[in-house]
């Protein structure tokens, strides 16, 4: 089952802007997978320089451990986007609005320095959410995603 499925990706000068539906059945929030934050860390050690804007002080892991679905794709995407040259500094959101966009719809919003890195880490972090969230396929292979965005952010202009 998927976790998340991306339904409409919009890319500005900038940002890029993702409606996402958690679907029906599928969990909205990490919660739902014990030791996820653990698990997340342990493959992307970085995330643990992450921060949030939420007003909470209780940590990324913990942040991590209890969050919306689409919020740990934000995270796990801007991480994949350092590891491959994108500046640390880059900001994004998730955001929903359930009467207006429909029950388990989100808005993820991703600064980018790169569209294809950015649409490349969007696509990998889709597929780790998926992972961690189940624990029942192969490990991700950091690593190598890793190396083809790097691939990505190098092609001639």
């Amino acid at each position: 089952m998927r976790i998340l499925e991306i339904e409409r990706i919009e890319v500005g000068s900038a940002v890029i802007e993702v409606l996402v539906r958690v679907p029906a059945g599928a969990p909205v929030r990490t919660s739902a997978s014990p030791g996820l934050g653990a698990r997340a860390i342990r493959i992307l050690p970085g995330l643990l320089r992450h921060t949030c804007d939420n007003g909470s002080s209780h940590g990324i892991l913990a942040e991590l451990a209890d969050t919306e679905t689409p919020h740990l794709l934000e995270h796990i995407a801007f991480e994949l986007m350092a590891l491959s040259g994108s500046p640390r500094t880059l900001s994004g959101e998730t955001v929903w609005d359930f009467a207006e966009d429909g029950p388990g719809v989100f808005r993820v919003r991703l600064g980018f320095d790169d569209d294809l890195v950015a649409l490349g880490a969007l696509r990998e972090a889709a597929r780790m959410v998926d992972w961690l969230m189940s624990a029942v396929a192969e490990e991700p292979d950091v690593d190598s995603v890793v190396a083809r965005l790097l691939t990505v952010r190098q092609r001639p202009t």
